[in-house]
């Protein structure tokens, strides 16, 4: 497929041209006629169309003005597209009508950790994601624990759901080809969020907000406790105050919440 535009580098713009790939993304996400579906990143449409003649309605997010003419004509006469401009991780995403039940979408490289991370609390409504992502990225949301790519995301996307297929994509895939490689993951729904995911996240993100210090000190050095808070927090765990974050379990970080001020 050619691209009629040229691709936005300062945005990091990489579109899908390979529309065999539509066919595996529609597999893992196992689109269904009455699916809502939101799609964060529509470029030119090309995963907007194909959702659209499988699904109920498609909220098509796309930060890009200047796609607008191209995203429009390649949707033409599918009116179960509704078209949102803007910076999805600034949009209020939790405010759709209908509210979107899965989240398919070849997500800019830039926003993809923040955007996942920020939706398993803010649309509640979403029980199934099939994003394509850089494979490190990939890797990071179910990376086991102790390795280098255990992250704070890690923990928060294990906490939350349970990862039910994964697929490499070539780099020929994209144009302009990205300098990584990429990866489709779909990931379920396995625990619905209250407000205390804000808080959860917090802590989490403290932790390992200083990956060469204990927990204990990241904590106290990102101000969100002190040693003695962090170390007093962590012996009902049956940890040591010289722990680092990467060798906790994510249901460890549940309970080390409890006990943090």
């Amino acid at each position: 497929m050619k691209v009629p535009v040229t691709p936005n580098r300062e945005l990091g713009q990489h579109f899908l041209v390979d529309e065999n790939i539509l066919a595996v993304a529609g597999r893992l996400a196992g689109l269904d006629p009455d699916d809502v579906v939101l799609e964060v990143g529509a470029g030119l449409g090309v995963l907007t169309a194909y959702l659209a003649d499988r699904v109920r309605l498609v909220h098509a997010v796309e930060l890009d003005r200047s796609l607008e003419p191209h995203l429009r004509d390649r949707v033409q006469g599918r009116r179960n597209v509704e078209l949102v401009f803007g910076d999805a991780l600034q949009l209020p995403l939790h405010e759709l009508e209908p509210p979107p039940g899965k989240l398919v979408a070849n997500l800019p490289y830039a926003i993809a950790t923040p955007l996942v991370a920020e939706s398993l609390g803010s649309l509640p409504d979403v029980r199934l994601w099939c994003v394509l992502v850089q494979r490190e990225v990939a890797d990071r949301f179910f990376a086991p624990v102790g390795t280098k790519s255990y992250g704070a995301v890690s923990v928060l996307v294990r906490l939350t759901a349970e990862r039910i297929g994964l697929h490499p994509v070539a780099r020929t895939c994209f144009s302009p080809p990205p300098n990584v490689d990429s990866t489709l993951v779909a990931f379920r729904r396995t625990r619905r969020w209250g407000p205390e995911l804000v808080r959860l996240r917090e802590i989490v993100q403290a932790a390992f907000a200083h990956r060469r210090k204990t927990l204990v000190n990241s904590l106290a050095l990102t101000g969100r406790a002190t040693r003695e808070e962090a170390t007093a927090a962590l012996a009902p765990l049956g940890q040591p105050a010289g722990v680092r974050a990467e060798a906790l379990e994510p249901a460890e970080f549940l309970r080390l919440a409890e006990f943090l001020p």
